[in-house]
């Protein structure tokens, strides 16, 4: 074992994580849910893992791999193995463009369809890599704003993720004052709660914001979602980016599955699904229709 100074500068001896148990660790991470660990990753890895060594009293990186992969303890370990190798960045309004496309045109063509979404029945979303949940509780908001010109518009809004975590953090919907810079300001104005706390000062979404998500955990991976199959709008942005292609392929299939005839499905910006046999075609930058 080779011994070195922990960050604090006491004497301790620990093993950073070795290219072995990395790549074991990364095909596991793989397998269970689609997401690639290469070795750009390794030094991230090693330290968020840090945090589960110390939260299960052992003694180094090593013994946390034997004790995951060798002893027995996968399975009670890897939810929070998972929470703490996922990536969550979120932001309100991030990639607005989707969300103009939905106040300008993309709700009012899915409320002409002759099943009225919306109208007859709620309009039916979901947010399939929901973070800590300013993606859905952004489209909340939006659409809070297409009720109040639109009597008697209804909607529902279902928000899956993968880590237990940040779905923990979602729920409470408390976040820092700072987030809600890209929220246009009579936007922010109806929805959020300002704390009184000046030195940390928090916002919190409003109880109607709230109360129209359901939140629920999620693994892409599943061969079931145990969702609804007629979603009229799927947001699934700036995840797909972590699968492989074939990975990629097999996810946007069961989304499609899930998305009605001339729902919407978007994706992040950075992402491109050309090439795939989907029953979709793109309309916008990251927008595609179900045909």
């Amino acid at each position: 074992m080779r011994g070195t100074l922990t960050p604090s500068g006491e004497n301790s001896f620990y093993d950073p994580l070795s290219r072995r148990d990395f790549e074991r660790l990364g095909r596991l991470i793989e397998d269970y849910c689609g997401i690639r660990m290469p070795p750009s990753k390794h030094t991230m890895v090693e330290g968020r893992l840090r945090r589960r060594v110390k939260a299960l009293n052992l003694a180094n990186l090593s013994e946390y791999c034997r004790y995951v992969l060798d002893q027995g303890a996968l399975e009670q370990e890897l939810v929070n193995l998972i929470d703490a190798v996922t990536t969550n960045k979120t932001d309100f309004f991030r990639e607005p463009q989707h969300f103009r496309f939905l106040m300008t045109e993309g709700i009012q063509s899915l409320m002409a369809l002759p099943h009225r979404p919306g109208i007859d029945r709620p309009m039916r979303f979901w947010s399939a890599a929901c973070a800590s949940g300013a993606e859905p509780y952004t489209l909340s908001m939006v659409l809070h704003e297409v009720q109040r010109a639109n009597r008697g518009f209804r909607f529902e809004i279902f928000a899956t993720d993968i880590c237990t975590e940040v779905l923990t953090k979602a729920k409470m919907a408390i976040y820092p004052e700072f987030m809600a810079s890209p929220v246009p300001t009579d936007i922010a104005r109806r929805y959020f709660l300002r704390s009184q706390d000046r030195e940390t000062p928090t916002l919190r979404l409003m109880p109607r914001v709230r109360q129209s998500v359901r939140f629920g955990h999620l693994n892409l991976m599943d061969p079931d979602y145990g969702l609804p199959t007629d979603m009229d709008v799927i947001f699934c942005r700036n995840i797909l980016i972590y699968f492989e292609k074939q990975i990629q392929c097999a996810v946007l299939a069961k989304l499609c599955r899930h998305l009605r005839p001339g729902g919407y499905l978007l994706v992040g910006h950075s992402e491109t699904i050309s090439g795939f046999d989907l029953p979709i075609e793109q309309i916008d930058t990251a927008i595609f229709r179900r045909r």
